[in-house]
């Protein structure tokens, strides 16, 4: 049987490239170092290595764990929240544990957004969060970030609310841009969902990796957030970990249920040993996040002082692994032509905003740098860069 282009559904058609896909191909193509990916390029912990090893040799989680996650897991996750946030969570029916945040996050589209319901989400935005709205049969409706720094413009959230917006999906700390939503604008984003009785996806998988004085505040924490909020979290990101995809979501027993009701309809269950190790994890001291910070802080400085020194525009960078810059200092108006001309002119690969957004005017000027590598990978990314365009 041939093959035939329009076998794929209309409206997954805009989904058929992935721009993360394209750069990473272009990095194997060229030799160039993949700063567009966001993994580390080291392991996380020993003692989750060790935790891992030992549930296969002793034979648990090699078989299918409970749908809806380890016990274990489940309730390390609920005092996590507990022990940061103060945020009181039913590991019974109040957590879902699913192949990563990845999958929690389509999970909970799927779940909450039914056909022809609009879901507002700042952008740029991650690409799964459009696949997902376009697998639920939704309408994405991207609300622009504003300004030098990008930050979340609240008069056009609300602004963008009609009769058929259901779910406002927020990311904090933010991939791209790398801000932390300050409390005043995570309380003014709260008032639009509790003004018009939304839902709020929260997609919380870079927690712990916030810098300087911008600590992450969880947006269920706020008054009357609770009851309306899906939180997502990542092992993957938070221990270094990102191959093991072990993610979970946290709430309110009823909104809980109804993400479990799709994730167990998709990968079912996963990694039962690194479920065991994640919970291992999350009961850590407070050193290992507060450590962890400060190495991931050190690489930012590093790559943002080599950025700074080409003549790109930095943005601040308040958490993530990303920095993101404003190429039009160095004579370019599109970062997608940048990142494209990059592996063979530098050797270097980074991700354009523009193939983030809906309108490609949005993010044209900015591109995102990962910094969660070694810190001689990004001396001689910096080196290459500096040869080519210094």
């Amino acid at each position: 049987m041939s093959r035939r282009p329009d076998l794929l559904v209309p409206r997954m058609a805009e989904h058929t490239t992935s721009i993360f896909g394209e750069m990473s191909t272009l990095a194997t193509r060229t030799g160039a170092i993949n700063l567009g990916q966001g993994f580390p390029d080291t392991d996380g912990p020993q003692v989750l290595k060790d935790a891992a090893i030992a549930a296969i040799q002793d034979g648990h989680g090699n078989q299918y764990p409970p749908p809806h996650g380890l016990p274990a897991l489940r309730e390390a996750i609920a005092l996590h929240q507990r022990r940061f946030y103060d945020l009181a969570v039913d590991p019974g029916l109040g957590v879902v544990v699913g192949t990563g945040a990845s999958e929690i996050l389509q999970s909970a589209i799927l779940a909450l957004v039914d056909e022809g319901e609009e879901v507002l989400v700042f952008e740029p935005w991650f690409d799964i969060y459009a696949a997902g709205i376009s697998l639920a049969r939704g309408r994405r409706v991207g609300v622009p970030l504003a300004g030098p720094e990008l930050r979340p413009d609240i008069d056009a959230l609300r602004a963008a609310v009609t009769p058929r917006t259901r779910v406002i999906l927020i990311n904090s700390p933010h991939n791209p841009t790398g801000i932390v939503f300050t409390p005043a604008e995570l309380s003014a984003v709260a008032q639009v969902a509790l003004d018009h009785d939304l839902l709020v996806i929260s997609d919380e998988a870079y927690e712990h990796l916030w810098f300087d004085d911008n600590r992450h505040v969880p947006i269920a924490t706020l008054p009357g957030m609770w009851e309306r909020t899906v939180t997502v979290g990542s092992g993957g990101k938070t221990f270094s970990f990102t191959g093991w995809k072990v993610g979970w979501a946290s709430g309110p027993a009823d909104l809980i249920a109804a993400v479990r009701v799709v994730r167990q309809h998709l990968s079912y269950v996963s990694g039962g040993p690194f479920q065991y190790a994640m919970a291992r994890g999350l009961g850590l001291p407070d050193a290992y996040f507060t450590e962890f910070r400060a190495d991931m802080a050190g690489k930012r400085d590093l790559l943002a002082a080599g950025l700074a020194d080409l003549g790109l525009r930095v943005l601040p960078t308040q958490g993530t692994y990303f920095i993101s810059t404003d190429v039009r200092p160095l004579g370019f108006r599109d970062g997608l032509d940048f990142c494209r001309e990059l592996p063979a002119r530098a050797g270097v690969v980074a991700i354009p905003h523009q193939a983030l957004c809906d309108d490609p005017e949005v993010g044209a000027p900015y591109v995102r740098w990962a910094f969660c590598k070694r810190p001689e990978v990004l001396q001689e990314a910096l080196d290459r860069l500096t040869a080519a365009l210094g």
